[in-house]
């Protein structure tokens, strides 16, 4: 008998050996005759479908799919179901009560298909056929093909029908989806992470976090999380800055993002929920600082947002004009030191002279080199304020705040000679005055004798010198004005002038 149950039967010519004498559960098999002839027009064809014993409450033969449909649940191709249908069990041999076996046709009778052949051999078609006929027929063994013919279509599309079956459920996965803390049971057909958020209506961005990644492959029983970023509008201690986290609450993004907490000033609570929209949240960590004041020093551990804060935290506190060394309202750093300044400081008012101008006009009736003042000049006057402090016990500095101007100043007028000089002084030229200027004031012009009266080469008082036409100080005219002008007197009065050194003139 064939391994496969969906094949056709056919005549063979290869002998079977006879059966075993055999005795059936349900009793001996009974003949039966069929009223239906052959194609050939010879009675006694067996009946059509299964045959099973006398008594038998069901189907002995059960097909090949419905095995299969029950009990595989992956896709199978009609070529592997028909390849590994189930082998139908070897009938065992048995013992006919007829008497002496007799060749039959039957392919699944080996004795009938042996004394077929044997006839074949001797009579030919006809008296096999013949000797078909007298062949015992076994209720319950013997079938026709043609009802397997019948059933082969039913079960190919019932295996068909099967394998989709086993493709859908292979298809389909049970996914866990967690979004934001949220999580739901789904079944989805998508083959990878990325199919099944756009399946979902979930739409990630380059902030949020997907895991697994997209487009990594899906199956069943997979767990999939999505958190979405959200904007946290960060101050750290004085640092504005914006970051993103995924996590759901204050203290969960301040985990993720480092952030030591103990001790810290946090603007919302740890256990406040963020939202997708985020929020901004001011962050001040635990720091040492050192306070110096008084000549103490005090380190403290705050949180302080301004210098000022710290300071009073140390139990300091400032009076009048006292103040820090680093401006009060700066952010205070981990291990900083802040020094006190104890202050104290009044006002002053002074009054300063306000110097006059001077302006000069060219007189050309003067020789050059000579000013004539025509009005002096006055100071004036205003008061100034200062403020005067001492820092620590130290003096600093006055620090001018302020002035007002009490009394102007007046503008002194002078007029500048444009005059050329003369080259000579007639009847004095030839004396030595080189050696009178040498004798007198040492050759310097602008020498001055102890008594502050006598000025120049030739040591005038301011008298004599503006009688000569001269202005000013005659130790602050050029030398040759001094020569000139000494010339001038020594024609006049010849050298009674320098007592002591006159004799020089002709030496």
């Amino acid at each position: 008998m064939s391994n496969s149950q969906y094949e056709t039967f056919g005549l063979t010519t290869t002998p079977y050996a006879p059966y075993a004498p055999y005795e059936p559960p349900y009793g001996p098999y009974e003949s039966y005759e069929n009223p239906e002839p052959y194609a050939d027009g010879s009675p006694g064809s067996p009946p059509d479908g299964p045959v099973g014993p006398p008594g038998g409450s069901g189907d002995t033969y059960r097909p090949a799919y419905e095995e299969a449909s029950a009990d595989r649940t992956t896709q199978v191709s009609r070529a592997t179901l028909l390849s590994q249908a189930p082998t139908e069990p070897q009938l065992p041999r048995q013992e006919y009560p007829q008497g002496p076996m007799v060749a039959s046709t039957d392919p699944l009778d080996p004795v009938g298909a042996e004394a077929a052949t044997a006839e074949l051999r001797t009579g030919g078609r006809a008296q096999a056929r013949r000797a078909a006929r007298r062949a015992p027929r076994r209720r319950g063994v013997t079938e026709r093909a043609d009802p397997l013919r019948r059933l082969l279509p039913q079960a190919l599309v019932v295996a068909f029908l099967a394998g989709g079956t086993s493709a859908f459920v292979a298809s389909d996965k049970a996914v866990e989806l967690t979004v934001d803390g949220k999580p739901r049971t789904l079944h989805t057909f998508a083959d990878d992470v990325s199919e099944l958020l756009r399946g979902e209506g979930v739409r990630v961005g380059p902030h949020d976090v997907v895991a697994p990644a997209p487009g990594t492959p899906l199956t069943s029983g997979d767990e999939v999380a999505v958190h979405y970023g959200r904007p946290v509008h960060l101050t750290l201690d004085g640092h504005r800055r914006r970051v993103w986290t995924t996590a759901a609450t204050v203290d969960g993004a301040l985990e993720q993002l480092g952030v030591r907490a103990e001790g810290a000033y946090l603007s919302a609570s740890r256990s406040r929920p963020i939202g997708r929209e985020g929020l901004a949240l001011d962050v001040r960590t635990e720091r040492t600082v050192t306070i110096m004041a008084d000549g103490r020093a005090r380190t403290i551990r705050t949180n302080a947002a301004t210098v000022a804060e710290a300071v009073e935290e140390a139990g300091i506190t400032l009076r009048d004009q006292d103040t820090t060394s680093v401006p009060s309202g700066s952010f205070p750093r981990d291990g900083q030191t802040v020094s006190v300044m104890r202050i104290t400081g009044s006002r002053e008012i002074r009054e300063e002279a306000i110097p006059f101008e001077v302006t000069r006009t060219n007189d050309p009736s003067l020789f050059r080199g000579t000013e004539v003042v025509d009005r002096a000049g006055e100071p004036g006057t205003r008061r100034v304020l200062y403020l005067l402090r001492t820092v620590n016990g130290v003096k600093e500095r006055p620090r001018r705040l302020g002035a007002e101007v009490v009394r102007e100043p007046r503008t002194q007028v002078v007029r500048v000679g444009s005059k050329p000089r003369p080259a000579s002084v007639k009847g004095a030229d030839h004396l030595n005055w080189s050696g009178l200027a040498a004798c007198e004031s040492g050759g310097r012009p602008a020498a001055v004798d102890a008594s502050g009266n006598y000025g120049g080469l030739y040591q005038f008082d301011t008298h004599t010198w503006r009688s000569l036409g001269g202005s000013g100080r005659p130790q602050d005219a050029p030398a040759t004005e001094q020569t000139m002008r000494a010339k001038k007197l020594y024609v006049r009065r010849g050298a009674t002038p320098w007592p002591h050194c006159g004799g020089r003139l002709h030496g």
